[in-house]
């Protein structure tokens, strides 16, 4: 007798371009982040910062594409994308890394090439 699939569905969880958060944020599902955000956040999902999106603080995720602006550490345990609109002053750790033309990084930049090396997803 087999087992039934079951699907896991994670919820996307968006915050609009007039959003301000001022704390934490932890989900299991992916975020999607237009707004503006000062404190730390913790993702088991994909985090996408868009284009007009000013964070600042820490960013932890499983993948992470950036095209925003963020000041602050940022650690992604698979692959972390930084489009051409990116602004990033901070830190950088992360499994795999793409890099568009035109993305801006000051910080240091550390590519484990295992998720081994990188810390639990919190």
């Amino acid at each position: 007798m087999s087992k039934p699939i079951v699907n896991e569905v994670k919820a996307l969880n968006t915050f609009a371009q007039d959003t301000k958060i001022i704390g934490n944020i932890e989900s299991d599902g992916d975020i999607r982040m237009d707004g503006a955000m000062e404190g730390k956040l913790n993702c088991k999902g994909r985090v996408v910062i868009g284009p007009e999106a000013q964070i600042k603080g820490t960013i932890y995720a499983r993948n992470a594409e950036i095209l925003g602006n963020v000041e602050g550490e940022i650690t992604v345990i698979d692959l972390l994308t930084l489009k051409s609109t990116a602004v990033i002053t901070g830190d950088l750790i992360m499994g795999k890394f793409s890099v568009e033309p035109g993305a801006r990084f000051t910080g240091n930049c550390k590519m484990n090439g295992s998720e081994k090396n990188l810390p639990e997803l919190e």
